[in-house]
């Protein structure tokens, strides 16, 4: 009986541990991979013996762990490119939401479309984001807005994963936007969403985290803290949209609930980026939204990396503000728009990507691990970040086993 199923030989590796290097860099690696984790990585000099049911040589590539995107909306129905001609016609959202645009019109969208229908479109979506490099990808609800719809996009996530083998996490985000059933009711639907569709759907496990929008468009502190206190109740883990258009106090009161991740931050106070920094709460960087909406207000970087948050990047796909399904050109946005390096990008869509999922089997090369896995035709992890458009990804292993790409 061989020792491991996979020795990959003659790989740069990039572990992206902590401590040494940027990187975790490892020259002249190999990695030996069992039962679909690694059971051992480091110079291929120091090799212990053993053997293999299968060798393959990496060609002196670069391996990297595999990208993980931690923050999307790829369940949808219809889409709104309309919408974004008409923005850049000089219509404002003001009037296209006024006219029937906007979330809502997703909304109508998705409630209509069956649970196939749904599927069907995100696949695609999906799979864009895995031949970038991704072997983990969250993918939230919250165009839904009622019980029966949030519950199909979930279904639909779930499904998602199983007919793949990507890792697919799915989160509840019910409290995204008002719907139009309760627009003068606003509290009325946060007593559904607590009362009714948080039970139902911890109940059949089909969440495992639980997410919310603070802002004035959509909901306020204390509608989020009971939403917040419903999911704590029934055991989900919670993260939170927060200070993406104003200063809302999200960042502090994701913090304080100790949410896996606070996401956007653009406008969070330096006492907001404090508390995530106390309570170990992981800052995402969406730079695809930032692009669409046009914004200049940055997220607060340098405070970021003063108090030692952990930093993410994902690509928030969503129809209305990040049609963007590549991990590897969410980080390129990061590094032009927000000033992060190269390798803060690949820290942050790996190990800090896994954190804001609350993961701790991944993110990293090294034993005892998930062997996901990416393999990329580059001279320096630093091109990851560098080249627009380029598709450097030469495989991709998903625990332990090379995925067939698009």
């Amino acid at each position: 009986m061989s020792d491991w199923d996979l020795l990959l030989t003659d790989a740069k590796i990039a572990t992206m541990q902590e401590g040494g290097d940027e990187y975790g860099v490892i020259e002249d690696g190999a990695i030996a991979i069992s039962g679909g984790k690694i059971a051992w990585v480091g110079k291929a000099s120091l090799l212990p013996g053993g053997s293999a049911a299968e060798t393959g040589s990496c060609e002196n590539k670069w391996l990297s762990p595999a990208l993980i995107d931690c923050h999307t909306h790829l369940v949808f129905g219809g889409d709104r490119a309309a919408e974004f001609e008409q923005r850049l016609k000089g219509v404002s959202y003001e009037a296209i939401a006024r006219s029937g645009g906007g979330i809502l019109s997703t909304v109508r969208a998705t409630r209509e479309a069956s649970s196939d229908q749904l599927f069907d479109a995100a696949m695609p979506r999906l799979m864009a984001i895995r031949d970038s490099g991704a072997a983990t990808v969250e993918i939230k609800s919250g165009y839904g807005l009622d019980i029966e719809t949030e519950i199909r996009m979930l279904e639909v996530a779930r499904r998602l994963g199983e007919s793949t083998d990507i890792s697919v996490r799915a989160t509840l985000l019910a409290a995204h936007a008002v719907p139009p059933d309760y627009k003068d009711s606003p509290d009325k639907y946060i007593e559904l969403v607590c009362n009714e569709l948080i039970p139902a759907v911890a109940e059949r496990g089909l969440a495992d985290a639980l997410d919310a929008y603070l802002e004035n468009i959509a909901f306020d502190k204390q509608q989020v803290t009971r939403v917040f206190d419903a999911a704590r109740t029934h055991g989900l883990p919670v993260k939170l949209h927060a200070d993406q258009l104003t200063d809302g106090g999200g960042a502090a009161l994701a913090a304080r609930f100790g949410a896996l991740s606070a996401d956007h931050l653009e406008f969070s106070s330096a006492d907001g980026v404090a508390e995530m920094a106390a309570n170990k709460t992981v800052a995402v960087l969406l730079p695809g939204a930032f692009v669409t909406l046009g914004e200049t207000q940055r997220p607060p970087v340098n405070g970021l990396r003063r108090h030692q948050v952990p930093i993410a990047v994902a690509t928030d796909c969503n129809p209305g503000t990040s049609p963007l399904t590549s991990v590897r050109e969410a980080m390129a946005l990061a590094c032009r728009l927000f000033q992060l390096t190269p390798a803060e990008c690949l820290a942050g869509t790996t190990r800090n990507a896994a954190r804001a999922l609350g993961l701790d089997d991944r993110g990293v090369i090294a034993a005892g691990k998930r062997a996901d896995l990416a393999l990329w035709d580059i001279s320096h992890p630093r091109d990851l970040s560098y080249w627009l458009g380029e598709q450097p990804l030469a495989s991709l292993f998903i625990e332990g086993h090379a995925v067939s790409l698009n």
